[in-house]
Formats: structure tokens, sequence, C-alpha cells
């Protein structure tokens, strides 16, 4: 049952996230130009990742409420179902998470404006953000943790959705600035790297109670620590991509950034494993 859970969180973090990101850095990297060939890859892939979000989301609902109820019958009954999403405070978030996946799926389907997509992808990141740990904390506290597991989960869609932009701009490079593109990424990525660190000691000081939880090289600390070493690892591949860019190494920057974004997507599965583990609250 744990691996199918985290499966599950894997998936819908990893495709929520890039749509975000993809929504959110499309203008910024590439301006506000027509791309026709680009722009049509895109808004297929982020329908396919719309669908995939939406039921993703279905299947978190039915693995946490055969969780809570410790029979699948009971998850697959519209009477439970709906106790689950009208009583509790994961299924009332979920309830809105939900829909507002369907809803951005409809307004890729009907190719409405970006701005909506990209309104669309923010709110599911809202209602994202108090799942799993970030409902372990009441009051001020609880409140203060959600925002920031939220701002840790747009820096961290923001730098993911831009790795899939690039691979997609790599995959048709004519028509494009790589070197400038390269640029702009790599000015925006200071300041996503900066976030997604700050916010994660953040969440690790809330839900620990100190600035790394112990002990170090089992189970949560352990997850942790990999996770960490996974975005070292992207900085450092960033700082590569950045002089291949330069060089007109072109061929080994498509490889470069595909390893960035697998790495990307292995420290969501850690994230991802992260969320079905206590965090050791020392105090």
């Amino acid at each position: 049952m744990q691996s199918a859970v985290v499966l599950c969180r894997f998936l819908h973090f990893a495709v929520v996230l890039s749509l975000f990101g993809t929504c959110l850095l499309r203008p910024w990297l590439i301006g506000n130009t027509l791309h026709a060939a680009l722009d049509r890859g895109l808004l297929g892939i982020k329908r396919w990742l719309a669908l995939l979000a939406l039921l993703s989301a279905g299947g978190w609902l039915l693995l946490t409420t055969t969780n809570m109820t410790g029979d699948w019958s009971d998850a697959l009954s519209p009477a439970t179902l709906q106790l689950v999403l009208g009583k509790t405070f994961f299924g009332q978030v979920w309830s809105w998470h939900l829909g507002l996946c369907l809803l951005l799926l409809i307004s890729l389907l009907a190719n409405a404006r970006p701005a909506c997509n990209l309104l669309l992808g923010l709110l599911l990141l809202a209602t994202l953000a108090p799942v799993g740990h970030g409902a372990m904390l009441d009051g001020l506290d609880g409140r203060l943790l959600m925002l920031n597991q939220f701002v840790h989960l747009s820096a961290v869609g923001a730098w993911l959705g831009g790795l899939l932009l690039l691979l997609r701009v790599l995959a048709q490079p004519a028509g494009h600035d790589l070197e400038r593109l390269l640029r702009r990424f790599s000015s925006l990525g200071y300041a996503l790297v900066a976030m997604i660190i700050l916010s994660g000691l953040v969440n690790v000081r809330m839900l620990t109670g100190a600035p790394w939880p112990t002990p170090l090289f089992s189970g949560f600390a352990l997850i942790l620590l990999i996770k960490v070493l996974m975005v070292a690892l992207m900085l450092a591949l960033a700082l590569f991509n950045l002089v291949m860019s330069r060089r007109g190494r072109f061929s080994v920057l498509r490889s470069s950034v595909t390893v960035e974004w697998l790495l990307g997507l292995g420290a969501i599965l850690a994230v991802s494993l992260l969320g079905t583990l206590p965090p050791m609250l020392m105090n």
C-alpha cells in the first residue's frame, strides 16, 4: 500500500509542478512571440499532464480513503467517499483540488488564455500545500507552514517546468536564441535555488524543531539528505549547461538538461516518500 501511495504522490506532484512551471515560464524565457510548432507541442504536453493530474488526484483520494478505512471496498463506496470529502480536512481541501484539476484540463482543451491556465496552476499548488506534513501544525504555525510549503512548491515547479520547456526548445532549436534563453533561465535559477533552499530549511525547522533531523542516516533524515544531494547535482548541471551554451555544444547541452530534469524527478520522488514518513519531531 505504501508503495502505491508514494508512486501516486510522485506522479501527481510531478505533473502539477511541471504544468505550473511551463505555464509560468513560457513567456519569460521565450517572450510573447508566437512559435507555432513549439506552442502546439507544449499544448499537447500540457493537456496530457492535466489529464494525468486529474487521474492521479483521483487515485490519491482512493488510496487515502483506503488508508482511513482499511478496506478497498470502502474506498469505492460513494457514501464513504462523500464522507471523506465532506468531513475530513484532507477531503475538503481535495474537493477543491479535484475541481481545479478538472477546470485546468477543460481550459487546456478549450485552448483558453495562458493567464487563465497559469492562475489554475497556481491554485492547484495552493491546494497541494496543506496536504501531508503541511497539515501537521495548528493555528498560526500551521498557516505559516502551509504558506512556506506553497513558496517551496512554486519554486520547484518553476525550475522543473523550465527544464521541460528547455528540452522542447532544444528538440527544435531553429528560430530560438539558445544562449539568451539559457542566460534568462540561469538568472532566474539563482532566485529559484535560493527560494528552494530557504523554504526547505524553514520546513525542516518547523517540522522537526531542529535545523536538521537526526539520526542522519536513517528514515526521514536519510531521504531528506538524498533529496538535497540531488538538488546540489542539479545546480552543478545548471552551471555546466550555461558553459555548454556559450560554447555552442548543443548536443551535449540536450543530454545535460535531460539528466538535470531526471534528477528533478528523482528529488520529487524523494519528497513523495518523505510525505509518508514521520518527520521525527524533536520537541
